[in-house]
């Protein structure tokens, strides 16, 4: 005989559930999922509760069904948008309590709900994960169906469009289509980066896979991502003297808080009531000087009654007024006016810049590696003699690269003549700079990807400012489908291409395949295969 407790046999059946809310639930959680959260959590909650809430086989006859695909795409899609509305309306929280004690708050205008930026966010981060799974689905299914028999009519009246459709790629290709919803983020500097970091990936991952299939297998030793850097040093400090406003501001913050050598500051002990110019002023000193083609220095302290400087550049006189006068360079005596010696400062910069770096370097390197300290626990001396030599080299690629971006102006000043490419030294003497990144060639692509994402984003605005080109409508949309288009088709030749198992998962869940690594997973496969193939031959003989 059942007990009081047991539930009656017809309300296991599904038909006395309202078709509503078995649709809600099946949306919502699956029977697998529920299962543990009954275990972990409802039978630990009060008796009331547990009476309530159904038992995992009831639950799960509940929300059975045939195809469960379009509920777990829309399930993820649905704990997309919660867990990026979650986390963006806590970092607005730490933002604006923590973070910005101190400084004024800005009021904000309150804007309706479906205009606010991080709903948007959520939504289109949302809307892309579930049209993905969907279309790829979509595509998968047709091009099966395509290559039955029942089709043939159909290829052979549209041969051009059944080629397209039956292809292996086809669905990689076609489930790309729902970047389109990255449009429904308000166009701003976040889905610009957005759509760059996509891109480049793709490029780092197509030639990952071009290389896999032995395409440089003939390059020089000294060939690698590490020369992505002096032409992205260049341009970003172009930009930086001529373009400031389309010059990242992490380049420019860091770039003037360890050029202190050269970029001169107001000293301690200067009388309050005169002016100093700004760091900034005198960055915007130094590209009028170019822009002048580099006049000569002329000393007030030898020729007081003389006209000394521009009447553009009058800003900068506290600091060239006292400037040594055996300086010749109007950019010298601006630069390092207390020293006549451009080696003696380019050298002193090193010796006053480098511990700065190292210190920044050791505290950094040091925090990212404490997820790996069983490895140091293991060996510990090999460990920390690895982490002391990357923070050298770390160190030295970039107090080398700062100091020979900007020592590299007063060589100029020596062996060029004072008109020959007054302003594109600038880019030179990045690029002098940017060449120190070869002490970081097999450890730093990360790095260097990331500079030249900052370089892409610089070099763009800097065109479409100069009207070297004009920007595209949505183009950082139309960008980002392309770039998830490459990736999802590299994916599909060579999933080992995409670098980082928890990337590949990423991916194999954009595509409704579960967080599985397909990489490993073919490597099973196929290292199976071969056992069985080897077992049946050996049982032949």
């Amino acid at each position: 005989m059942a007990s009081k407790d047991e539930p009656a046999p017809e309300a296991t059946n599904p038909a006395k559930v309202d078709p509503i809310l078995r649709n809600a639930l099946r949306f919502t959680v699956s029977a697998k999922e529920y299962k543990l959260l009954h275990q972990y959590l409802i039978n630990r909650s009060p008796p009331a509760v547990q009476k309530r809430a159904p038992q995992p086989r009831r639950y799960e006859s509940i929300v059975h069904s045939k195809n469960d695909y379009n509920a777990a795409a829309v399930r993820a899609s649905l704990r997309v948008f919660l867990a990026t509305q979650t986390g963006l309306k806590l970092w607005d929280v730490i933002s604006t309590k923590l973070l910005s004690k101190g400084k004024p708050r800005q009021i904000k205008s309150k804007a309706p709900l479906w205009q606010s930026p991080n709903l948007r966010l959520s939504l289109s981060l949302s809307l892309i994960l579930l049209f993905h799974r969907l279309l790829h689905r979509f595509f998968t299914r047709l091009r099966a169906n395509l290559l039955g028999q029942n089709a043939q009519p159909f290829r052979r009246r549209n041969p051009r469009v059944s080629r397209i459709l039956v292809s292996k790629l086809s669905p990689a290709v076609g489930a790309s289509l729902a970047g389109f919803f990255l449009g429904v983020y308000p166009g701003n500097q976040l889905r610009i980066t957005i759509a760059i970091y996509i891109m480049t990936r793709a490029l780092e991952f197509l030639y990952n896979a071009l290389e896999g299939d032995g395409w440089f297998t003939d390059r020089p030793w000294w060939f690698g991502s590490w020369m992505l850097a002096p032409p992205v040093m260049g341009q970003l400090l172009h930009a930086f003297v001529f373009d400031r406003d389309c010059c990242p501001k992490a380049f420019s913050d860091f770039n003037m808080k360890y050029t202190a050598n050269y970029i001169q500051r107001r000293p301690e002990d200067y009388p309050t009531d005169l002016s100093w110019p700004g760091i900034y002023e005198v960055v915007d000193a130094l590209g009028k000087i170019s822009q002048l083609q580099w006049p000569l220095f002329v000393s007030p302290i030898l020729f007081p009654a003389a006209k000394t400087l521009p009447a553009s550049l009058s800003a900068i006189a506290p600091i060239t007024d006292p400037a040594h006068p055996a300086l010749k360079p109007l950019s010298c005596a601006l630069l390092h006016p207390d020293d006549p010696s451009c080696l003696r400062t380019y050298i002193t910069y090193y010796i006053r810049t480098f511990p700065s770096i190292a210190k920044l370097f050791t505290l950094l390197l040091t925090a990212l590696s404490l997820p790996r300290y069983k490895t140091f626990m293991k060996n510990p001396l090999a460990s920390t003699d690895k982490l002391v030599k990357s923070i050298l080299r770390l160190s030295l690629f970039i107090t080398g690269a700062l100091g020979t971006s900007w020592g590299s102006i007063c060589l100029f000043q020596q062996i060029f003549s004072r008109s020959f490419l007054p302003t594109q030294r600038w880019f030179l003497g990045g690029f002098l700079g940017g060449i120190w990144a070869f002490l970081e060639r097999k450890n730093g692509r990360g790095n260097f990807l990331y500079g030249a994402r900052a370089s892409i984003d610089s070099l763009w605005k800097v065109g479409v400012k100069r009207g070297w080109w004009s920007g595209v409508r949505n183009g950082d949309v139309w960008l980002f489908v392309a770039g998830l288009m490459l990736v999802n088709v590299v994916f599909e030749v060579d999933a080992k291409a995409v670098s980082g198992g928890l990337l590949r998962k990423g991916l194999g869940s954009l595509r409704g395949e579960g967080f599985v690594d397909r990489a490993v997973t073919q490597e099973r496969k196929l290292d199976k295969e071969t056992g069985e193939k080897e077992h049946a031959y050996e049982d032949t003989k």
